[in-house]
């Protein structure tokens, strides 16, 4: 599990994107990167280590004002945890530049086609494998979306990956299978990531991208894809209704602990308004004009799996 951010708009893309890291660091904290836009090249810092380790190597970039780049911080699958390894990677003219959360089943099979074409390899991950395959694809065809389009045709496994072409300096293009993938919607600034707090502080409008869809955000808009047919998809905006400070840890040490000491309020919250006081029951007047079922399935695992043992007694 990685966590992964794109961003371009209005504002410093490097702090967007460094928020949206420390949002996502639950994700991933072995190594992480960043890759800007700066003026006709994408400068690309990255290293082994937290999010706070990057920030001491960023203090070395040249970039400045930049409004449009890439993040990732990584949990390692694919390569041990180094400089090399961490995202983002690029092809080797360094036109394609792209951070992948997932897994490739079949890079192995991908890798040595590749490099029976050619195509060199400098880091153990699973992840360089794509940035080649949009290269072939870039050579195939003219538009990056069918670039895209034939190299995740030729992938198995999951993978939700946000990519920079240097032939397009205004867009960030997302392509998501089986790994999570969300679209913020500003004004006059556009989010891809893995998950909604990291671009919760700047909008609460958001896009659910699907599995074998392709997007592309602009400063000024974004459109979705069928992977396949590239016929554009029209697609629903929903507004989440929570805060950036209940996204978050809130002062705690970690989400777990946050959560422990949320319960009774949880609790007070989904109960409120439900609780016959007289007869110390819980009802849902929703359910009263349906017919109730004869079983109920509670799917969960982990803590929550704990949960809903014990919430089985509780319906019962």
């Amino acid at each position: 599990m990685c966590g992964i951010i794109g961003y371009v708009g209005k504002r410093d893309a490097l702090s967007v994107l460094i928020h949206g890291l420390k949002s996502l660091e639950y994700r991933g904290y072995d190594s992480a990167g960043i890759a800007l836009w700066a003026g006709d090249n994408i400068e690309i810092v990255k290293c082994a280590g937290r999010i706070s380790d990057l920030e001491d190597k960023i203090k070395k970039l040249s970039t400045k004002n930049s409004f449009l780049g890439i993040a990732h911080t990584r949990w390692a699958t694919h390569g041990v945890p180094n400089d090399i390894n961490a995202h983002p990677h690029s092809d080797s003219q360094k036109k394609i530049v792209l951070v992948h959360n997932g897994i490739i089943e079949n890079f192995s099979e991908l890798k040595q086609m590749l490099i029976s074409k050619g195509y060199t390899f400098v880091s153990d991950t699973d992840t360089e494998v794509l940035c080649h395959l949009i290269a072939e694809g870039k050579k195939k065809y003219s538009d990056i979306k069918e670039a895209l389009s034939f190299a995740f045709s030729q992938v198995e496994g999951s993978y939700a990956v946000c990519v920079l072409d240097k032939d397009r300096p205004k867009e960030v293009w997302g392509v998501r299978n089986s790994s999570p993938l969300v679209l913020g919607v500003g004004k006059e600034e556009m989010f891809l990531a893995s998950d909604i707090p990291a671009f919760l502080k700047f909008t609460k409008d958001v896009v659910y991208v699907d599995d074998d869809e392709i997007v592309c955000i602009t400063k000024d808009g974004w459109d979705v894809y069928d992977k396949s047919s590239l016929k554009k998809i029209d697609k629903r905006t929903f507004s989440v209704s929570w805060s950036y400070e209940e996204a978050t840890k809130g002062g705690f040490a970690h989400f777990m602990l946050k959560e422990i000491f949320e319960q009774p309020s949880v609790i007070e919250n989904c109960t409120k308004g439900r609780v016959k006081r007289d007869v110390c029951e819980v009802f849902f007047e929703e359910l009263e004009d349906f017919f109730l079922p004869e079983k109920l399935y509670i799917v969960a695992c982990g803590t929550s799996y704990y949960a809903g043992l014990w919430a089985k007694y509780l319906f019962e």
